[in-house]
């Protein structure tokens, strides 16, 4: 058996399959995110150590006997969010999580530096690790001056699994402080920010063997001794192995809290001024590039509970038949945005707002404000030499066929729906875990799922979806200077 935990943001995931990649039994535990100041968001990492209790703890309860014959564990995680330890391991204050704005300030500073943008192939994004780090110095220099080791979310997971400083080159790609081409940490980019690499985990690749499970937690869940961890992946890249999106022809659309356009590649193809991420893959000499939106499932949670509607509830209201837009707008700028601005300051709006607008004109506005958020990372991509024919679609919010079909009509691309299965983070974590532990071909472990159904674009709304979205792109450039 392979235990894949996968560490998110609104809680942790872990999930078992055998030797066949089959899906045995997942559990789940809720996490809080603490918003004390408006742009700020934090967990307490002690938290993460709960969940990841209490989800394997039902597993144990439910499926002890599978659970005991682990052999690999693979880790996923939310990425970007700064995990501070002193000398002595404590945790000196919150994890400041990918979602945080506060450090835009910093960040800017930062990727003013022409070394950043040339070693790391990315933008200084506020949500990446180096700006927080340039922001405690800043704000909180007494933490800043205890700073031992910094760990991404899940490294500190593996960190209490383990006892082993260890990440991987698809998280640490979204420091900030990676070579990424080269896959080695860059000592000028720490120096940059008053660190060095004693400072960083030592960097292994996803695939590979990342500490064995002490014997006090295997002997806590029943398990033998030997249990390998896995290098694992960021929440995208484990994503993409759970989806087999790992050759460079394959991608895939993420409708999740934030939302992702992913795709994979066989070589290092940098384009910053797109606001394109281009990070390392999970598996060796493999990257990935992705436009990423901060607010996509958030967008309609927000929405609920505005209205009192679930989410469901607004999206069943609109039916099964995709409709023309109603020339209502909404930019999903909740927390700022990534692709294509690298705009910390804006905010969402709704543009052509009637007396006519009611609950389910607004729903088909957020709708299509992500659904055109995802175009502009599309054109992104584009810009930035990949050529996205076709996507899978996976997420929460891909259970909504309505959301779907925007998705494929704003994208001008089939969307594909996977057969029935659980092909997420947790499950590329597994993947990973048995590769690490069998030492197996990732290509072979790493194959995508059959495809259930494939939402095309419809036709007869594309030039009004055409015509939709250049009324979005011209709403950003009129509010800019407003909306902060």
């Amino acid at each position: 058996m392979y235990l894949g935990l996968d560490l998110g943001t609104s809680g942790v995931k872990a999930l078992l399959i055998d030797g066949d990649q089959t899906v045995i039994a997942s559990a789940t535990a809720a996490l809080d995110v603490s918003r004390p100041h408006d742009g700020w968001s934090e967990q307490e990492p002690a938290d993460w150590i709960r969940a990841t209790e209490e989800a394997v703890g039902r597993l144990k309860a439910s499926h002890p006997a599978d659970l005991a014959a682990t052999r690999g564990i693979g880790l996923s995680g939310q990425m970007h969010g700064a995990t501070l330890l002193d000398a002595a391991g404590a945790v000196l204050r919150p994890c400041i999580l990918w979602n945080d704005t506060r450090s835009h300030q910093q960040a800017a500073r930062l990727d003013a530096d022409p070394r950043f943008r040339a070693i790391t192939g990315n933008i200084v994004f506020p949500g990446f690790t180096a700006p927080k780090l340039a922001w405690v110095k800043d704000n909180e220099p007494d933490v800043f001056a205890r700073v031992a080791k910094v760990l991404l979310p899940k490294d500190y997971l593996r960190l209490w699994l383990t006892g082993e400083f260890i990440s991987e080159m698809s998280d640490s790609a979204g420091t900030s402080w990676l070579v990424v081409g080269a896959r080695a940490w860059s000592a000028d980019l720490l120096a940059a920010t008053d660190l060095d690499e004693s400072h960083m985990p030592a960097l292994v690749e996803g695939t590979d063997p990342a500490g064995t499970l002490k014997a006090s937690l295997a002997a806590r869940w029943g398990m033998g001794g030997n249990v390998v961890v896995a290098g694992g992946a960021g929440d995208n890249a484990a994503s993409a192995c759970g989806m087999g999106a790992v050759r460079g022809d394959q991608a895939f659309v993420s409708l999740g809290t934030s939302g992702v356009l992913f795709a994979a590649n066989a070589r290092y193809l940098p384009n910053p001024e797109s606001a394109v991420h281009a990070f390392c893959h999970a598996l060796p000499e493999t990257w990935h590039q992705m436009g990423v939106i901060l607010s996509a499932t958030d967008s309609l949670n927000w929405l609920e509970d505005i209205t009192g509607r679930s989410a469901k509830e607004l999206t069943d209201e609109l039916g099964e038949q995709l409709h023309a837009p109603s020339g209502v707008t909404f930019l999903p700028y909740l927390s700022g945005e990534r692709t294509p601005h690298n705009d910390a300051t804006i905010r969402g709006a709704f543009s052509g707002l009637s007396h006519q607008s009611g609950r389910a004109v607004l729903t088909q506005a957020v709708v299509e404000g992500v659904a055109f958020a995802f175009r502009d990372s599309l054109e992104a991509l584009h810009a930035a030499g990949t050529d996205v024919s076709r996507v899978t679609a996976i997420g929460g919010g891909s259970r909504s066929r309505y959301w779907l079909k925007a998705i494929a009509t704003a994208l001008g691309i089939p969307v594909d729906i996977p057969a029935d299965g659980d092909f997420g983070a947790a499950f590329g974590a597994a993947r990973l875990g048995l590769i690490a532990a069998e030492k197996a071909d990732p290509l072979s472990v790493c194959v995508p799922p059959a495809t259930a159904e494939t939402i095309e674009p419809e036709d007869g709304l594309s030039q009004a979806y055409e015509d939709a979205y250049r009324r979005y792109r011209a709403l950003y450039p009129a509010i800019r200077g407003v909306s902060s």
